[in-house]
């Protein structure tokens, strides 16, 4: 097997790539480094960072193979501001840029860890535990700057209802593959951001029902 088998690929990304693109322009940082937290497959930071450049693009996951897919995506459509990925896990209560040594993969890049202003999360927390968007929260307060951004992708729902009919689908068949899983709702969503002081900027509706929502950090450092 060549590095290049070792790629994955996710069919929504190709759907969700360019809506989220245009989102991002908008409201990304101009410059810095975008963390993205749990990168899957590696489409989507192949395919943001030549398009939102002079930005940085570090993709992570804490799944082994899907970093070995992110490497071969990135071999194979390489970029000068893509990190190679590192390992995290959004629960964690310390991620591994936060310590004074850097992830092995980025030790031979010009990766510096204050440079972070953004956090990109796409389709994660309505397939992991409610712990997992907690510990992403946390995570965003702890590294981000004042007015740093943190942003969201996914189906969620808004005062305690779905979107649609097949979001509520999407919702049960996800319980029934594990009861800590779901769509969450919008609402304890930015209730538990802003009790760590990241503010609710917007929601932005999304093609196939989802759903685009921002955040910034409004902590002092």
């Amino acid at each position: 097997m060549t590095d290049l088998d070792a790629r994955q690929y996710a069919p929504a990304t190709e759907r969700n790539r360019e809506p989220i693109l245009k989102v991002l322009q908008q409201v990304l940082p101009p410059t810095g480094t975008i963390l993205e937290v749990s990168s899957g497959t590696g489409e989507h930071a192949v395919f943001f960072a030549p398009r939102l450049r002079p930005r940085f693009w570090l993709p992570s996951d804490p799944n082994p193979v899907a970093r070995v897919s992110i490497a071969a995506w990135q071999q194979q459509q390489p970029a000068d501001n893509l990190y190679p990925p590192i390992h995290l896990d959004a629960i964690a209560p310390h991620w591994p840029i936060e310590s004074h040594e850097l992830p092995a993969s980025l030790k031979a890049t010009s990766f510096q860890r204050e440079a972070i202003v953004a956090i990109v999360n796409i389709n994660m927390i309505h397939i992991a535990p409610w712990t997992a968007c907690l510990g992403l929260i946390a995570g965003a307060q702890r590294i981000l700057p004042p007015q740093g951004i943190l942003y969201l992708y996914g189906p969620f729902k808004q005062h305690g209802k779905h979107s649609a009919p097949s979001n509520a689908a999407f919702d049960e068949s996800l319980r029934s593959q594990n009861p800590e899983w779901g769509v969450r709702n919008l609402e304890d969503v930015i209730a538990a951001a802003q009790a760590h002081q990241l503010t609710w900027i917007r929601t932005i509706a999304m093609p196939a029902n989802n759903l685009s929502v921002v955040f910034q950090a409004t902590h002092d450092g």
